[in-house]
């Protein structure tokens, strides 16, 4: 087991949520949490650019364990939870752009 399947069953281990869960929280936490980081507005694309990074590793990683371990692969899941973890931090990135929505569109 690779140290991602391990931290990832210690997470929902820890937390008691499950995997779809996770990568809600996990966006959410990456969006938000750069932004506030690196004094970027949500209305930006770096924000959402940090989660799509981060989904597009986190199943390139979650494909070579298969692959490793000799597991059929799950295109159709992998491309779930990549959809789970972009989705809030896009719908808040569209709202902070397009909505004007001032509370969210400067995160200082």
């Amino acid at each position: 087991m690779s140290a991602l399947q391990a931290a990832k069953l210690w997470l929902i281990g820890l937390t008691g949520l499950g995997k779809d869960a996770l990568h809600i929280y996990v966006g959410l936490a990456l969006f938000l949490g750069s932004a506030v980081l690196f004094k970027w507005s949500l209305a930006s694309w770096k924000p959402w650019a940090i989660v799509l990074a981060a989904a597009l590793l986190g199943e390139a990683w979650d494909i070579r364990d298969r692959i490793a371990s000799d597991m059929a692969l799950d295109l159709a899941g992998d491309w779930h939870d990549i959809w789970n973890t972009l989705f809030w931090p896009s719908v808040l990135a569209l709202l902070a752009r397009y909505r004007g929505l001032a509370a969210i569109s400067a995160v200082k």
